[in-house]
């Protein structure tokens, strides 16, 4: 089985996710910012499902270290997800543009740059798949949090067209929108616990769709639909909506 690099392995539904697919029998990398923490997880996945796992630093801000830090890696991984994300507030950004700058660049700037050198490397050698962790928040743009939310729709049509160039050489780019998952993003908000989902039932969702070959899946399941009525929903009554 071969090794799969997790980037922001310590965010909830990337702790799940190399959950599962140890289970599954991958080796993991798991990258991030927080060494001691990545390195108690790597030692218990290695313990419970007898993988390798070690704990590598990234910053996916840092994006001229990318390279060096892809470079690092021996073995090349088989397979990348990308779990990245920082919500950021909005009304701060409103008013910072450093800020502004943090949640575009950790969603979209910092995540194509890592995602291109490891794209260049698969198509090279012909074999991988990568697994990119967007959100429903970039299926249209709210007052809420439309900064975020604009991150997340580049990052999910750099996705696509990702996809339609590895295709070529038999690499498999796969979509993750979530919905409200019960994380530490999540934590403090007053989000409908009727719409909620756990970590464990995306890495689940997470897992199945990949072997089953999917292009772009919402986790939970319903969330494609909910996504279809708001994005039906005509730009002169939405604007005036509080979401």
């Amino acid at each position: 089985m071969s090794r799969l690099l997790i980037l922001g392995a310590t965010s909830g539904i990337a702790r799940a996710v190399a959950a599962k697919f140890a289970s599954e029998g991958y080796d993991l990398y798991l990258a991030g910012r927080d060494t001691g923490q990545l390195a108690r997880d790597a030692r218990d996945l290695e313990v419970r499902y007898r993988v390798k796992a070690s704990a590598v630093r990234f910053d996916v801000l840092d994006c001229d270290g990318h390279q060096m830090f892809y470079d690092a890696l021996q073995p090349k991984p088989g397979g990348l997800i990308c779990a990245v994300g920082y919500m950021g507030i909005q009304a701060t950004a409103e008013k910072s543009f450093e800020e502004t700058r943090k949640i575009l660049d950790t969603n979209f700037t910092g995540i194509v740059s890592i995602l291109n050198r490891v794209a260049a490397d698969f198509e090279g050698r012909k074999e991988g798949f990568i697994i990119g962790i967007s959100s429903v928040a970039g299926d249209r743009g709210r007052r809420s949090n439309y900064l975020y939310g604009s991150a997340k729709a580049g990052l999910t049509a750099y996705l696509s067209g990702l996809r339609g160039r590895m295709c070529r050489v038999g690499v498999p780019v796969l979509t993750i929108k979530p919905g409200y998952v019960r994380t530490s993003m999540t934590a403090g908000l007053d989000l409908p616990e009727i719409l909620m989902g756990e970590p464990e039932e995306a890495a689940e969702d997470i897992y199945r769709a990949l072997k089953q070959n999917r292009h772009e899946v919402y986790t939970k399941w319903f969330w494609k639909y909910i996504m279809l009525v708001i994005k039906s929903i005509p730009e002169r009554f939405f604007k005036r909506m509080d979401l």
